[in-house]
Formats: C-alpha cells, sequence, structure tokens
C-alpha cells in the first residue's frame, strides 16, 4: 500500500477520477486473520516452490497485503473450484519486490501498488493477462482502468485489488484527554514536534513506507510532493527527525491491532487499516474509539493491483481467482470486510451505504478535490529516498 503514480497523461485520468468517483454504504465486522495467512516475516522462509511441471495443480499460491481480504473469500473460492489456495501475506512493496526480482517466487498472484507496477512490467516480471479468461473484466471501472493504463500501457499485465487514502487515525479519548484542541484535521498532528511531544507516552506509530511519508511531509512543507531534488530532500529528513523521538515505531501493519488495543493513540496509516481497528475495538467493547480524517492539506491517493508472474507454477488457477475476485458480489463482499474501496464499478451499489457514504472511505467531491499522486522515483532518487529513510528510521 505504498502507493504511486506515474505524472504526464495519468495526472489529467486522476482529475477525471476524482471528478467522476461516487459514494456508497456500510461498516464491516471486525475481521479475524483470514485462514492460511502467514506473517511476511515468515513468508520469506516459506514460499511456495516454484514447479514448472506444476501448472495441472488444482493449487494456487497468492501473496497479498496483510488484512486485505475478507474472511471467507479463500474459503469460498475453495468450495467452488476444488482449488486448494496458499495465502501468504506482506506489508511493504519493498519487501514484495525484493522476491519478485529474487525470482522463482513460486507465487502465482502477488499484489504490488500501481508505482512499484511500472518498473516490475519494465522488469519483465509480469506475463500479460489472457483477458479471454476473465469474462468479469467488464466490471472494472473504466475511469480507474483509465489511470492504471499510465503504469501498465493497454492494461495488459495488472487489475485492480482495492484503493484507498493515507491519513491520520487517532484514539478520541486519549487525544482529547492530553490536548483538548489538538489541531484534528490537519498534518500538525503528526509533524509538528511541540504537538507530537504531548502523545508520545500513549504511544505513536508511523508507515514503514517512505513512499507515504515523503510526499506527505512534501505537502505539509508547501514543496512539489512529486519533487525528487535532493534540497527537498533534505528539507523532509530534518521535518521528520524533529519527531522521530515521539515514534514509537514504524510499522505498516502492526498499528491496526495496537491502535485497537490502546497500544498507540496516534498513527500515520491507511485509510482501511484504520476501520478495521476502529471495527476491532468495537468488538472487543474495550472502550477504544478510533476514528481517522484526511487531512485539509491533502492526502495520498493510491491503488494495488493483481498480477501473475512470468514464472507463476499455476497461471490458469490465477485467472480463475481473479476473475471469481471480479464478481461483484465477491468484490463488495472484500470491500465489507476490509472497508477499503474496490475499482469494481458493478460492485458499487452492493457495498454497504455505510462505507460507499463515508468520505473518508469513498472520499466526497470536496475531499477528492485535495488528494494527490505520487510519482514513480527514478533509481538514482530511490537510493537517496532509502538511505535517507534508514537514518530515520534508526535515528542516527
Amino acid at each position: 500500500m505504498a502507493r504511486t503514480f506515474r505524472n504526464g497523461p495519468l495526472l489529467a485520468c486522476i482529475a477525471i477520477l476524482l471528478t467522476a468517483c461516487g459514494g456508497g454504504e456500510g461498516s464491516a465486522p471486525a475481521p479475524s486473520e483470514p485462514a492460511a495467512q502467514t506473517e511476511s516475516t515468515t513468508a520469506a522462509a516459506t514460499a511456495p516452490a516454484a514447479s514448472p511441471a506444476a501448472g495441472g495443480e488444482q493449487v494456487l499460491n497468492i501473496y497479498n497485503w496483510s488484512d486485505y481480504i475478507a474472511e471467507d473469500t479463500i474459503a469460498n473460492f475453495e468450495k467452488e473450484t476444488g482449488i486448494k489456495v496458499r495465502y501468504d501475506v506482506f506489508d511493504s512493496n519493498e519487501v514484495l519486490e525484493a522476491k519478485l526480482l529474487a525470482g522463482n517466487t513460486g507465487y502465482d498472484i502477488v499484489v504490488p501498488s500501481a508505482s512499484f507496477v511500472a518498473r516490475q512490467i519494465q522488469a519483465g516480471i509480469f506475463q500479460p493477462l489472457d483477458i479471454s479468461k476473465l469474462p468479469n473484466y467488464k466490471n472494472l471501472d473504466p475511469e480507474i482502468m483509465k489511470i492504471l493504463a499510465g503504469y501498465d500501457l493497454e492494461n495488459k499485465h495488472i487489475v485492480p485489488w482495492l484503493w484507498g487514502t493515507t491519513g491520520v487515525g487517532y484514539n478520541v479519548a486519549k487525544i482529547k484527554e492530553r490536548m483538548p484542541d489538538a489541531p484534528l484535521g490537519s498534518w500538525d498532528m503528526i509533524f509538528k514536534p511541540e504537538i507530537l511531544s504531548k502523545f508520545k507516552d500513549c504511544g505513536i506509530a508511523l508507515l514503514d513506507a517512505p513512499s507515504e511519508s515523503f510526499p506527505t511531509a512534501l505537502r505539509y512543507l508547501g514543496l512539489p510532493t512529486g519533487s525528487q531534488k535532493p534540497e527537498d530532500l533534505a528539507q523532509v529528513e530534518a521535518l521528520l527527525m524533529s519527531i522521530r523521538p515521539y515514534i514509537k515505531y514504524f510499522h505498516s501493519s502492526q498499528y491496526i491491532n495496537d491502535l485497537a488495543n490502546g497500544e498507540v493513540c496516534l498513527v500515520l496509516g491507511w485509510s482501511g487499516d484504520v476501520f478495521i481497528a476502529r471495527d476491532r475495538a468495537s468488538e472487543a467493547k474495550n472502550g477504544n474509539e478510533i476514528t481517522y480524517y484526511v487531512p485539509r492539506e491533502g492526502s495520498l491517493m493510491w491503488f494495488d493491483t493483481m498480477a501473475i508472474p512470468k514464472d507463476a507454477p499455476h497461471a490458469d488457477n490465477a485467472h480463475k481467482f481473479i476473475d471469481y475476485v471480479l464478481r461483484a458480489e465477491v468484490a463488495a463482499a472484500i470491500t465489507n470486510y476490509v472497508n477499503f474501496p474496490n475499482a469494481n464499478a458493478a460492485a458499487t451499489p452492493l457495498v454497504n451505504a455505510e462505507i460507499r457514504n463515508d468520505p473518508s472511505l469513498y472520499p466526497d467531491a470536496e475531499t477528492r478535490q485535495n488528494l494527490f499522486p505520487n510519482v514513480v522515483n527514478t533509481p538514482t532518487f530511490d537510493r537517496l529516498v532509502t538511505r535517507t529513510w534508514t537514518r530515520i528510521k534508526t535515528n542516527q
């Protein structure tokens, strides 16, 4: 979910989408971990062995983000098709990309963010989709497909999984207790040291994703969000180092349970994940009221996608699963469970009204005006970003 975009014609497509997106329905039950999920740290050691001779097996190996699917999606697919699914999870694009670049992953479907897809396609990592095997492809939102064509010319290699925004999640009572006049609705809650210092004791977490933190910091500083100037990156580093003493940890999934359980009170996180935390707290009846906002200064809009690695051992089964997920009722059920919007136009009427009509999840016109894309970094700038992020995380 470190979500980024190309420049140029893609931005025009995004502008079309931001004026065309509609709103929609209801909140999801608190999800439990999907069956057969494996944490990203262990998935690296236990990834399925690729076997070119295994193409006819009734097996499917999927590598997806954590907490990113309905609890019954896999079970229902297995029951209908007889295909046995192995479902591993990761929590950063960097983990996924390292595995893909190493090759021979054994996975049949992976779910990279759009910006990473662009260079992965150029590296020949993915095989083209056989659209003739995807009759439900017609359900996809044409405006979102125009955006994805900015990464994948003619939409040959990817289909959208889910999308969302990056913003601020917090524990209502703990923030109010420590600062009744907290600047809620602003990035000040994340980037102003004198404000963060008031919440250090109740726990602050940031995504372990420079592709999220850096563009939002650039926007906060009044700099171009797609800047790749070293001097602008230096300003971002100075800003993040100024708040570093108050950050409990950097992680892209741990904050969900920690926010729900009261272990942290303030996060830079992804929209649907914060609402998962809200639902888990509600189900636990632990008194933690969790909410989320898109900062008024503006925030990132991102897309995650499904792709089939070039060396996937069960590509035919991968197509079957992708087409299954493209059914309107299946896509809507995933959104209703994980609180992230989908790109399936036919599914929109089936999404719970409480979700569709929540501008924090399905942004309204006013919110959409403040959403901005990220850009694909050059390899040279990526190296600078990696070194800068390491210094920030290690506080050195």
